[in-house]
């Protein structure tokens, strides 16, 4: 399994998510999607909805499971890479959180329009540095959960397990939220997420603390991660912050209404633009670096 991951790991970071495939045919996290808004649609329809939150996530896993046993039975190992490939995220993530870059080096408005493509927060009134965190704070997430998460999933349970966590976090994504209608109904989702989660997340910022190559860090880490509200994504985004010397977190809006999170790494620079969310696309790509070589070691042991 970990030479398929190693040889799947590869194809994303050359190929990404081709617009000549994927503007023809749904990407299958589209069709996760519409899965998981079918579900929504259907079974979250007022009242108490805790108990057809759970039927609703366990229909998804074990659709997801099942689907991903029946892929993993096709002969030779073409099905496992190419989906594995087509489920691991580094190269869009980084094509998307460059992006905002390009935007802000364009304008301001052209920075916003970008980093709204990959945050879920009121952007309009975004000043530069509020762009470029919004940015690198997504970049830190997305690594997270499009990259070291389904690797390692694929690597405990093959594709079954790369499917089943794949629709899980798609599931909290778009039904996990503390909301009238979904606080309920979402609760399986969100909190399944957060186990299938865990691991991942801390892996991922002990990558960037590694690449960073700032010894003593990993303790301020941990403190400033379990400061978020999230329990996973305070650590990549922690690690992220430490490793670029940035202030991140901070004061933002969602649907009209300021909140007030503390700041990540408080005493680092505030005053970011374009010039950080680059950096921390390299982060991306020497984290993603150290991560496929612990693959090497595991596929020629």
């Amino acid at each position: 399994m970990s030479l398929w991951l190693l040889i799947a790991m590869a194809l994303d970071a050359v190929f990404g998510e081709p617009e000549k495939i994927w503007g023809r045919v749904p990407h299958p996290a589209v069709l996760m999607g519409r899965a998981v808004g079918w579900f929504d649609h259907m079974l979250n329809i007022g009242g108490p909805a805790r108990g057809r939150g759970i039927l609703t996530c366990a229909a998804l896993v074990f659709g997801a499971f099942s689907l991903g046993e029946a892929l993993a039975a096709m002969p030779g190992p073409f099905a496992e890479i190419v989906v594995a490939a087509i489920l691991l995220a580094q190269r869009s993530l980084v094509d998307h959180v460059r992006a905002v870059a390009t935007g802000l080096r364009q304008s301001l408005d052209q920075g916003r329009h970008a980093v709204s493509m990959i945050v879920g927060r009121d952007t309009a009134a975004m000043d530069e540095a509020a762009v470029a965190r919004a940015a690198i704070e997504s970049a830190a997430e997305n690594l997270s959960d499009g990259v070291t998460a389904p690797a390692l999933w694929f690597l405990i349970g093959g594709l079954p397990g790369l499917l089943v966590y794949k629709i899980v976090n798609t599931a909290d994504s778009m039904i996990g939220y503390r909301t009238p209608r979904h606080e309920g109904f979402g609760w399986a989702s969100a909190k399944l997420d957060d186990v299938m989660n865990w691991v991942p997340a801390r892996l991922t910022a002990f990558l960037l603390w590694l690449v960073a190559g700032r010894p003593g860090r990993w303790r301020e880490i941990a403190t400033e991660a379990r400061l978020h509200r999230s329990p996973n994504a305070g650590w990549p985004e922690a690690a992220m912050a430490r490793a670029l010397g940035v202030a991140l977190s901070g004061p933002r809006a969602y649907h009209g209404r300021m909140q007030d999170f503390p700041w990540v790494n408080a005493d680092g620079f505030r005053e970011i633009g374009a010039a950080a969310v680059e950096a921390a696309c390299a982060m991306l790509w020497k984290a993603w670096a150290a991560g496929l070589c612990v693959v090497i070691v595991l596929a020629w042991t």
